[in-house]
């Protein structure tokens, strides 16, 4: 059955991830501990289905609460998909978004973008390094002799600090159905989810490792959940577009 054997894909990228990113996943997490420490925040990017690991991140039971989700819905789906794809290609588009989100070098900047070849990504983590902001990049390397559409030549991995492999295959999707040339069943995202939890809950361990609490949500469906909420979003709402 091939849910089956979509399964057994998921699986084997989730352990390839594990034996091959921890390095990076703990490297990751050390520039985040050390961000909270500086009262930094998280930000996110990501454009298409990307942008999900930034909402997989943010105001969530047992989240982060310093994570701000750069949700641009130019550059999403809802507004438009078929549109978002063109805009992601095109440079010059995200200097300016840059500019709506007041990083400091404080702030530690995720960037997700399987292919790592699109302008709008590779650009987001330019002006954050311009700015010195330490960025993150999940990518696949099943990409990596993919030509660049930005006009430096330059990729995602390019310009990141640490750079994490998601290890998904060139097109994503996993699985073939049948003889028919089709092939379905896209990881990335799963895969992303868990690179990037894995980053935050590990730089929790480090800061609760030198005496120090990680502010995280705990879920507003349980009994006292918002109240307990209430002051992490009143300290973060001004620094949180989407909060």
């Amino acid at each position: 059955m091939l849910y089956q054997e979509y399964f057994t894909q998921v699986m084997q990228v989730l352990a390839q991830v594990m034996e091959t990113q921890q390095k990076p996943i703990e490297q990751a997490a050390r520039l985040v501990a050390e961000s909270i420490k500086n009262d930094g925040m998280v930000y996110v990017f990501g454009c298409g289905h990307s942008h999900i690991i930034g909402e997989d991140l943010f105001y969530r039971a047992g989240g982060l609460a310093p994570v701000c989700a750069m949700l641009d819905s130019a550059l999403m789906l809802h507004d438009g998909a078929v549109k978002s794809s063109c805009l992601e290609r095109m440079p010059g588009l995200a200097k300016p978004l840059f500019e709506r989100y007041p990083m400091t070098k404080n702030d530690v900047l995720l960037v997700v973008s399987t292919s790592g070849i699109n302008s709008v990504p590779v650009e987001m983590a330019q002006c954050a390094q311009q700015a010195g902001v330490p960025v993150i990049a999940i990518v696949s390397k099943a990409y990596e002799n993919d030509a660049s559409r930005h006009p430096s030549g330059k990729k995602l991995h390019d310009c990141a600090d640490i750079v994490l492999d998601n290890g998904v295959c060139h097109g994503d999707a996993s699985v073939a159905v049948g003889d028919s040339g089709v092939r379905s069943g896209p990881i990335s995202t799963i895969s992303g989810c868990m690179i990037a939890q894995s980053i935050m809950v590990q730089a929790e361990e480090d800061l609760w490792n030198e005496g120090i609490t990680a502010p995280v949500y705990v879920s507003g469906n349980v009994s006292g959940g918002m109240e307990k909420n209430r002051s992490l979003i009143d300290a973060y709402r001004s620094r949180i577009k989407c909060l």
